[in-house]
């Protein structure tokens, strides 16, 4: 076995090699260039989440929550889509089973996230990935991979940013709105349509390629029927977790291919810190 090391380690090697000289190395400019970008995408989100965690303060408060409820609910389970639905489930009095059973459906999604982010991340150490899988809400996705598609290497940095332009402000407007009680209004000043009026923008920026327009037009076309049949909170699961099937389905174009990073490098090795 300590014979075959070396061979093994010179194979990586060599494999590496010649993935460094297909894909060009992002060039401190272009990283420049790119962070920037994701900082305005994060100010813009930043500027959403902070009334539509108002939002959901409101919520909680209504369904009898505590304020260590709300807190512990915004920093431990951080998914916002599974803490409304919850919030309103346990407002209607429903079982904790069925509690359960629909938010592990709403986040069934993040598996999908995490095999759209692996080729970025794969070197990354086990603990730092487990540990970021925490704050990988659906703004961090749209965010950092946006960035990591622009350099074309994975960036700790932007992965952070972005995690909090959403994580910072959702808890800070969640407390505010619960102490602040019924003094706000939310379907007057139309902060209750807030979260999906800005994730359907941000989700149209992402399509790029003919398996993400196949993916949505799925999605849709799956969530508007069910969601007619059994409710918006069903047709939503049925469309997360449907329509990626439909862009899988659909052959990648060669843009889509050539943007699709086989083998990236580690940070260190492509220049980022």
């Amino acid at each position: 076995m300590n014979g075959e090391r070396p061979g093994i380690a010179q194979a990586a090697a060599a494999k590496q090699g010649a993935a460094k000289q297909g894909a060009a190395e992002p060039t401190a400019d272009v990283v420049r260039e790119s962070r920037q970008q994701l900082t305005r995408d994060a100010l813009a989100i930043a500027a959403y989440a902070l009334p539509v965690g108002l939002v959901y303060g409101l919520a909680t408060l209504q369904a009898h929550f505590t304020l260590l409820d709300v807190v512990a609910a915004s920093v431990v389970v951080l998914a916002g889509g599974a803490q409304f639905a919850a919030a309103g489930m346990v407002k209607a009095g429903a079982p904790w089973p069925a509690i359960v059973g629909v938010t592990l459906l709403i986040n069934a999604r993040h598996l999908l996230y995490s095999a759209a982010a692996a080729p970025y991340t794969i070197e990354r150490p086990r603990k730092e990935r487990a540990f970021m899988a925490h704050f990988l809400t659906d703004e961090t996705f749209a965010l950092s991979l946006a960035h990591f598609r622009r350099i074309g290497r994975f960036d700790r940095r932007g992965y952070w940013l972005a995690a909090m332009a959403i994580f910072i402000p959702w808890n800070i407007g969640s407390v505010i709105g619960y102490l602040a009680g019924g003094a706000v209004d939310t379907h007057r000043l139309g902060l209750d349509v807030a979260f999906p009026a800005a994730m359907a923008g941000l989700s149209l920026g992402m399509v790029s390629g003919r398996r993400d327009v196949a993916a949505a037009l799925g999605a849709v076309a799956v969530a508007v029927p069910v969601g007619l049949a059994g409710g918006a909170s069903v047709g939503l699961v049925a469309g997360a977790v449907f329509g990626p099937l439909f862009g899988l389905a659909v052959p990648a174009s060669p843009a889509e291919e050539s943007s699709n990073p086989e083998t990236p490098e580690p940070s260190a090795e492509a220049g980022l810190p």
